[in-house]
């Protein structure tokens, strides 16, 4: 289930805190990053790895959106990602460096689009019918889902 936010401002405060306290995870030392939130569940340099390619695909659905309204985008399957992509051994500050700088973009997009171009939209391969307006909240609302299971690995180092 996804959050529909009332407004840019909204959007634009959940990925700021969002963004700040992901930010800070990448930080963490290796034996909690090597914690999953649940048996057989990523772990959190899994999650974190998850989120800059997720924050990447979605920043390319959402301009696409926006330059060229109608066409079809892709889905892709996150478990294929984390194991073809090597998650469990992939550079971390890489993607610490990547998820920042594409947040930023979705940032700068949503201050300039969010409200004028919120209504176009395109079609997804699985999902249908979308508007750059739900591709923008689902950025919010992703990154708010996996923060969940971030902050539940940590408690399992308590």
């Amino acid at each position: 289930m996804e959050i529909v936010f009332t407004g840019q401002a909204e959007l634009l405060a959940a990925l700021e805190e969002s963004n700040h306290e992901t930010l800070a995870f990448f930080d963490l030392p290796p034996a909690a990053l090597a914690l999953s939130y649940a048996p057989g569940k990523w772990t959190i340099r899994q999650l974190l790895h998850h989120l800059a390619d997720a924050e990447t695909v979605l920043y390319e659905r959402i301009r696409r959106g926006i330059a060229s309204p109608g066409q079809v985008v892709w889905g892709f399957d996150p478990d294929a990602w984390a194991d073809k992509l090597n998650y469990a051994t992939r550079d971390l500050a890489s993607d610490r460096a990547i998820y920042a700088a594409i947040r930023r973009g979705i940032v700068l997009l949503a201050q300039t689009h969010y409200e004028p171009h919120g209504h176009q939209q395109y079609v997804h391969n699985e999902t249908g019918l979308r508007t750059v307006k739900q591709e923008f909240d689902k950025v919010a609302w992703h990154n708010m889902h996996h923060l969940q299971q971030l902050r539940q690995a940590l408690k399992q180092q308590q």
